[in-house]
């Protein structure tokens, strides 16, 4: 793509080959703003290289030949981007008319917020909230622990991390833009050295936005900035999907918390699954919990092993969504 592009869009891709090509057909039809859109390919093993190639001749695909996860992906990405903008987009979405127009728009006449995020549809046309988080505590961790955030859903106080009913339809600024749609200058990207690839999947994109607002950026959301996303629709839930949550949340923990609190933390999170053992999911949560609790890197081998690298059969980056997920929306599952 050309080098005078404004802004360069960023897509992880893993078997998901015909909803990347959905999301960059869409991107390119409702974005009048000239875009350098970037596919990095993790590996996959349906035809979605020469698929991409084959549709889209004038964007450029990489092929890195193994499932590296979303920061690493993300990061290699952006390496092959020259735009003064970067932004990240999910495979499973779909760009709404206007939608990057808005943010770009958005970010050049508000520059002080650095970090920016739009809202997210569900294919119903309801919202979805995970375009953006409130911060982890420890009381948000103890809500999770003993229910609250599953009895009081979407509660300012029991469900902090959710931000309540706030329906993403208004300018806020937020704790976390998640990577389902996030934008940001390519300076300020360079300058937080982008996404720690210590993170294989979750909580990649609240480390940045963490470390973001400690350069004092703001986080914001532009609620004209919308897209259409599948939440990870493509793969169903499943106990070593939520172990990777999980241990995305604890990696959090591990590499921004105190002592103390990351201990206290850890433990809040394991009762949290001992609670919901009765469902399938958290007794695999409940039963792998020595797996994700070191959080990543050791976390990935612990729950696919050595060469997880290099397997096809690695829970996918792109289907199983790379938005954050909050004790909040896990706590309900």
């Amino acid at each position: 793509m050309s080098t005078a592009a404004d802004a360069a869009v960023i897509v992880v891709n893993y078997n998901t080959r015909e909803e990347t090509i959905t999301a960059v057909r869409s991107a390119v039809a409702a974005t009048s703003v000239p875009l350098q859109i970037v596919v990095v390919d993790n590996g996959s093993r349906d035809g979605s290289v020469d698929a991409l190639r084959a549709e889209f001749p004038e964007i450029t695909v990489v092929d890195a030949g193994a499932n590296l996860g979303f920061a690493a992906g993300v990061n290699l990405g952006v390496t092959h981007s020259s735009a003064p903008l970067v932004t990240l987009l999910n495979p499973d979405t779909e760009v709404l008319p206007g939608a990057i127009d808005a943010l770009v728009a958005f970010a050049r006449e508000h520059p002080e917020h650095g970090l920016y995020g739009g809202r997210t549809l569900r294919p119903d046309g309801t919202t979805d909230p995970s375009s953006c988080w409130g911060d982890m505590t420890l009381w948000s961790l103890a809500c999770f622990a003993v229910g609250l955030t599953t009895v009081f859903k979407r509660s300012r106080l029991f469900d902090p991390e959710s931000l309540g009913a706030w329906e993403r339809d208004s300018v806020r600024e937020v704790p976390i833009i998640t990577g389902c749609l996030l934008l940001t200058t390519r300076q300020d990207w360079d300058r937080l050295q982008g996404m720690d690839e210590r993170f294989f999947l979750y909580g990649e994109d609240a480390d940045f936005s963490r470390r973001a607002r400690k350069q004092g950026m703001r986080p914001v959301v532009v609620p004209d900035a919308t897209i259409v996303h599948a939440v990870g629709g493509s793969t169903a839930s499943s106990g070593r999907k939520m172990c990777m949550v999980m241990a995305g949340k604890a990696t959090v923990l591990h590499t921004s918390w105190s002592p103390f609190a990351r201990t206290a933390g850890i433990a809040l999170l394991q009762i949290g699954a001992l609670v919901r053992r009765r469902n399938p999911t958290w007794a695999e949560v409940w039963r792998r919990r020595r797996d994700w609790r070191t959080g990543y890197p050791v976390a990935r081998t612990a729950l696919f092993g050595a060469d997880a690298l290099h397997r096809h059969d690695t829970p996918d980056p792109a289907s199983v969504s790379t938005a954050s997920v909050s004790t909040a929306s896990v706590s309900t599952k």
